[in-house]
């Protein structure tokens, strides 16, 4: 059921806005830049802290406060840490897709009651904040450095998936075509309820794209590998 206002469509995303700068949020910049689209991109210490990464990116990407990031990107990809998610102003990203790459880590953004008694999770937390928006979890259950290397073209045997949650159906559509785009075919987990599914300690958070229990050698993570590792999760 599509619940939430997003009005980006598939036809447009030629532009995309990260806010964050971190490892995921550089990655999805390159594969981005590598799939021709225009990337602007921001983090929390302003534009000029951005050359190196910008200057390695190449011309197909610019540096940005926040706010212009989330008027610039037909869809947005938010990676920051849970605790600075308040910090983000709604407005500029009203009627936009979110794809949300955080996960819950106690010891960095405080203990939150709703999350650790499970009443709700993360990323339903960031679409509360962001009501006007649809937002989209994604990106949350690999590894920056497999994000980078198991990119393939549409129909590669070798083709991996990664999932999506999220409470609007056009903006889960927009965040497969942005995914595929990338290199990426997705699988629909569910609701942004559902999300916890692919978070820290569960099956599907970084072992379908690990050599066994091996994180750093990446191997492709098909669809079904995702599904059954989604359906093995457990609270």
């Amino acid at each position: 059921m599509s619940t939430t206002p997003a009005s980006t469509s598939s036809s447009s995303l030629s532009t995309v806005g990260i806010i964050g700068a971190g490892r995921i949020g550089s990655a999805v910049a390159q594969l981005a830049v590598d799939a021709g689209l225009d990337v602007v991109i921001a983090n929390s210490r302003g534009p000029e802290t951005l050359t190196d990464l910008v200057t390695a990116l190449g011309p197909k990407a610019r540096a940005a406060t926040a706010t212009e990031t989330a008027q610039a990107g037909d869809v947005v990809v938010l990676t920051i840490p849970l605790k600075a998610t308040t910090d983000v102003d709604p407005a500029p990203l009203a009627g936009k897709v979110v794809l949300d790459t955080g996960n819950y880590y106690p010891q960095r953004d405080g203990h939150v009651a709703a999350l650790d008694d499970g009443t709700t999770t993360s990323s339903a937390l960031t679409q509360q904040h962001l009501a006007g928006s649809g937002v989209v979890k994604a990106f949350n259950n690999i590894y920056s450095e497999s994000l980078r290397s198991l990119a393939r073209p549409a129909g590669d045997a070798e083709r991996t998936a990664l999932p999506v949650f999220g409470d609007d159906d056009a903006a889960k559509a927009t965040a497969a075509r942005f995914l595929d785009a990338l290199g990426y075919d997705t699988v629909d987990g569910g609701s942004l309820a559902a999300s916890w599914r692919s978070e820290p300690g569960r099956p599907a958070y970084g072992l379908p794209y690990a050599d066994g229990d091996d994180f750093t050698a990446a191997r492709p993570g098909p669809a079904a590998a995702v599904r059954e590792a989604l359906a093995r999760a457990e609270r």
